[in-house]
């Protein structure tokens, strides 16, 4: 397991994670990070990180993606499409990486050419969050437009806008996609697929920097590393992983819904947040996530970058944070 960590200084490390043998008396098992590398590949601060079976990418506020191939621990190259700070960046499997940007724009990739299939003006503002339910059909995004968009990602178009009066900053499927959050500051709504209706909220003391959905099995503090910088953004990196659909849970699958809303309706239901789940089959004959054949956008792609090895790009470190692994 290597954890790879992006921080304001414009610095992407890589902590290789191993188990310890087992304690004997039944204490438990501790893991010891080593510094795998630390890659200065960026001119501006880390925003945002991701990670397939393969690949590590990075988005920074200098409006780059920068790719990293962790099989042979080099820089793969960069793709340039947006126009502002890239603020979310998203694998689905390992043949797909969608993006987001302050520029307004999702972008969908092909992750083995690296091309842009689709560009698509998502928000009025910028693209603070996105995410894509596991079963591949749909994506949530929000924006400081105020709004949370569902996106048919068969078909590639919006399928519902609901307006939810404040910027949020996160958006996040449940594992199985039955539930979603929608995090506003210090406040986190969960909606449930079926209804499309908030069925609880949590309020912290202090702003929600990130969320993710745990089982019921306390997490417990495994190890630590103190890496002397400011992080933004935190991913994992497995050896092992396959492809999405293979790991993850069946994703819950919404029951039959009628036609698309139109944008200025003022019902709010399930069916509309369900639609492009279950309005079709896509038909996968030459068409990718979006449901395009998949031919890339003129003028995006990957710019080319001399293969280097990563662990010999930097030769200082900064100050302050540090990771935690929890198990």
């Amino acid at each position: 397991m290597e954890l790879v960590a992006g921080c304001y200084e414009q610095v992407l490390f890589g902590f290789s994670v191993h188990p310890e043998p087992k304690a004997s008396g039944g204490r438990q098992q501790k893991w010891t990070p080593v510094a795998d590398f630390t890659h200065h590949a960026h001119t501006a601060s880390l925003s945002a990180v991701a990670a397939n079976s393969r690949f590590v990418v990075t988005g920074s506020k200098d409006e780059t993606i920068h790719i990293y191939d962790m099989k042979k621990k080099i820089d793969h190259g960069a793709l340039v499409h947006h126009n502002g700070t890239i603020t979310c960046l998203k694998f689905h499997g390992n043949r797909h990486l969608i993006s987001g940007a302050e520029d307004g724009l999702i972008c969908v990739w092909d992750a083995k050419k690296w091309e842009c299939l689709k560009s698509i003006k998502a928000h009025k503002g910028h693209v603070t969050f996105l995410s894509i339910h596991p079963s591949g059909k749909l994506a949530l995004s929000v924006g400081t437009d105020k709004t949370l968009r569902t996106w048919n990602l068969v078909e590639g178009r919006s399928a519902f806008i609901k307006n939810i009066k404040q910027n949020a900053h996160i958006v996040e499927w449940s594992p199985r996609g039955e539930k979603y959050v929608v995090v506003i500051l210090n406040k986190i709504d969960v909606y449930h697929l079926d209804t499309a209706a908030v069925s609880g909220t949590i309020t912290n003391e202090k702003r929600v920097s990130s969320v993710t959905f745990l089982s019921k099995i306390p997490p417990s503090l495994l190890c630590e590393v103190n890496t002397n910088a400011r992080l933004t953004c935190l991913g994992v990196w497995l050896d092992s992983v396959t492809d999405t659909k293979e790991s993850l849970p069946p994703a819950a699958e919404p029951s039959a819904v009628s036609k698309e809303q139109p944008k200025g309706s003022k019902k709010e239901s399930g069916d509309a947040v369900q639609e492009a789940a279950r309005q079709s089959k896509p038909n996968t004959k030459k068409r990718g996530l979006t449901g395009v054949s998949e031919e890339p956008t003129r003028g995006s792609g990957l710019v080319a970058a001399k293969k280097r090895r990563a662990g010999g790009m930097l030769e200082k470190k900064r100050k302050k944070k540090k990771i935690r692994v929890m198990q």
